[in-house]
């Protein structure tokens, strides 16, 4: 099991949190399994940026992206050098620390 990191996020998890996962999950139903409700308007196809968060620690330890993922990532808001769509990040066997951007491109908030 490896642990990921939330820092803290006003609205998501405002606490912060600290999560276990399986060697091979998505990070993205990581955090929505453990009610961290990150947007995911793609339903996690990598059609979208909603769900892009930035691996502030383990970052070289994570699957590498597709071409597919780089391309949307430039549009994502507040992107950085570490920045990643969730629904494409596997969990490795190392930790990781992960923030989620205060916005992101969507207009309207989905509900899932």
């Amino acid at each position: 099991m490896s642990q990921i990191i939330v820092l803290p996020h006003q609205q998501l998890c405002p606490e912060g949190a600290v999560l276990e996962a399986e060697e091979g999950a998505s990070l993205c139903e990581v955090l929505i399994d453990n009610d961290i409700a990150i947007e995911h308007a793609c339903e996690m196809s990598c059609a979208c940026t909603t769900c892009h968060v930035i691996v502030r620690e383990g970052f070289n330890s994570l699957n590498p992206s597709t071409d597919n993922e780089e391309d949307l990532l430039d549009a994502a808001w507040g992107l950085e050098a570490t920045s990643r769509l969730s629904c494409q990040v596997k969990i490795s066997s190392q930790n990781i620390v992960i923030e989620i951007p205060k916005y992101t491109i969507n207009h309207a908030r989905e509900n899932h």
